[in-house]
């Protein structure tokens, strides 16, 4: 836990610096001024992002990164010291109560974050994932020595940004942790629900979110992309029904169309996530229709400055512009994962994975046939979930109609919310639906349903008070039950560390490469699965030079 917190120290200085500096070019060229400390964090996790990508494209992230960051870092401090220091005084102009609960909020992340559960892609492929960025950044081929590699995520390369491996002979994957903590600052705004006497559709999407935070508390020490993905996810919708419901903000364009931004952020943590973009649709129609051409220009430069890095390091990694889409077909590299029929054997691999199901005849049955042995495999709150999510889809569904009918065109912002969440339930449903892939879709579908039955009806909100108040002592007392069988494991001065395995070490061109069976793990590198070995070459002398097949 102590690293833990250097770690963390370490982030959330940066992390502040980097979107203080975005905040003050916002207020100057977009005419909207970050007012929360939770939105500044944020905004540095995908500037961090960013620009460990970009790095990551001439260098490895490592020790380089990190000064050239921290020399941007006291140029933003020495810059703005002053207003960074009145912004701090406002955000923390707030009781002692909930100060206390704040600092309680963050030693019970960092516990949480010391150790826990790790995902068995971690050791699959994350971790090595991770390492290659911290020892050679991008490597072309990448995708040739293990395909999940070419499963590129922004969160690794941010990961390895903030490992301190260079500094601390470990390294960190504490970035899932700062990150739910970071949402926990957002969420503490439930709170005004009971001052007002009356929940709004944000307060009932912060609930999910609660709710989501308790179910992962325990796997939050995994470096998984899901984690940040579903993090983003539920911060992008939480903030933008709260700009639907502030008059203040609601008819600007600038926070949808950041949030918009940030909603590129979580595709480049997750290629599924992208449904998110269809809330696009509102700040791209306020945008034309007040013809802000300088604003329009500045908004795609933002998206495409995200974007690039990440595509850029898919295609070196793999040869394809999207991975694993093979159908988008545009390069010839010599590194290219030319084995097609391979990579939609794994892609397969992992849908019926997430469906249950044992053989292809059954997956390409069609839902009839698999969604049943699905849906029997969920424990009783999964399926109530599920039940929820598919009356949320015909009820949706209807205000649509009844919306156009009626031409109820103030209803227009909150049902283009619904169709977002609608649409990304139903990708996450027929493709993959793991519920670690898409609980932000499960759980914001049909709590926002709840929240638009509820809203009106004074009696049955004092209700949803109540029941809000009593599982929020239930699932507090689930987290103090991990907290009892797990107290005494030895992770009070370094993170739990990655699984170690045996693995055989082999020779290829005259290098050095360790080969597993299934997992491999961090401390052995560079790893794949012993059947690959044979099929790959390296394109010259050493690792850096990437890898191709034969």
């Amino acid at each position: 836990m102590l690293s833990i917190l250097l770690n963390w120290g370490y982030m959330l200085i940066t992390l502040f610096c980097m979107g203080f500096a975005f905040s003050r070019f916002s207020a100057k060229f977009l005419n909207y001024c970050f007012k929360r400390l939770d939105t500044i964090l944020f905004a540095g996790f995908a500037i961090a992002a960013c620009y460990a990508q970009i790095f990551s494209l001439f260098y490895r992230v490592n020790v380089e990164a990190n000064i050239i960051m921290i020399l941007f870092c006291a140029a933003a401090i020495m810059l703005w010291h002053r207003q960074m220091f009145d912004f701090l005084r406002t955000a923390f102009r707030i009781s002692a109560g909930r100060k206390i609960l704040i600092g309680v909020l963050f030693v019970a992340w960092c516990y949480f974050t010391s150790r826990g559960y790790m995902v068995p892609d971690t050791d699959l492929y994350h971790a090595q994932s991770i390492r290659w960025i911290e020892e050679y950044g991008v490597v072309k081929g990448l995708g040739n020595l293990h395909c999940r590699f070419a499963y590129n995520s922004a969160l690794f390369a941010l990961s390895a940004l903030y490992s301190m491996k260079f500094l601390l002979g470990h390294s960190m994957h504490a970035v899932n942790g700062l990150m739910a903590f970071t949402l926990c600052l957002e969420l503490l705004n439930l709170g005004k629900c009971f001052q007002r006497r009356k929940m709004l559709l944000s307060d009932f999407a912060r609930c999910a979110a609660v709710y989501y935070l308790t179910l992962i508390s325990d796997e939050i020490v995994a470096p998984s992309s899901d984690y940040a993905t579903m993090l983003v996810l539920f911060f992008i919708i939480i903030k933008w029904l709260d700009c639907l419901e502030n008059p203040s903000e609601g008819n600007e364009i600038a926070p949808y169309s950041l949030l918009c931004v940030m909603g590129v952020f979580a595709l480049t943590l997750k290629l599924t996530a992208g449904l998110i973009l269809i809330l696009l649709i509102k700040p791209a129609f306020m945008l034309l229709r007040r013809k802000k051409w300088k604003e329009i220009v500045c908004y795609l430069t933002m998206g495409l400055l995200v974007a690039v890095p990440w595509i850029s390091r898919t295609v070196i990694i793999s040869g394809w512009l999207l991975y694993p889409f093979p159908a988008l077909d545009l390069f010839s590299f010599d590194w290219k994962m030319t084995n097609v029929d391979e990579i939609k054997k794994d892609a397969l691999l992992i849908k019926m994975w997430a469906k249950d199901v044992q053989d292809s005849e059954q997956y390409y049955a069609g839902p009839q046939q698999w969604f049943p042995h699905w849906f029997a495999g969920l424990s009783a709150t999964e399926k109530l979930i599920i039940l929820g999510d598919v009356l949320s889809c015909v009820v949706f569904a209807g205000m649509g109609i009844r919306t156009f009918l009626k031409k109820k065109w103030e209803e227009l912002d909150t049902l283009l919310v619904f169709l977002t969440l609608t649409c990304s339930y139903l990708y996450w449903q027929f493709t993959a639906p793991m519920f670690r892939y898409g609980y932000a879709y499960t759980l914001l579908l049909v709590t926002l349903l709840v929240g638009r039955l509820l809203k009106d009806t004074k009696i049955l909100c004092r209700l949803a008070y109540c029941f809000i108040i009593l599982y929020g002592i239930y699932k507090l007392w689930g987290c103090v039950g991990f907290v009892c069988s797990s107290y005494l494991s030895q992770c009070y001065i370094w993170q739990e560390d990655y699984g170690s395995y045996d693995l055989t070490v082999n020779n290829i061109d005259g290098v050095e490469i360790y080969t597993t069976n299934y997992l491999s793990g961090y401390d052995y590198f560079p790893a794949c699965d012993v059947s690959v070995l044979q099929k790959i070459e390296l394109r010259g002398n050493g690792l850096k030079d990437g890898f191709r097949l034969k």
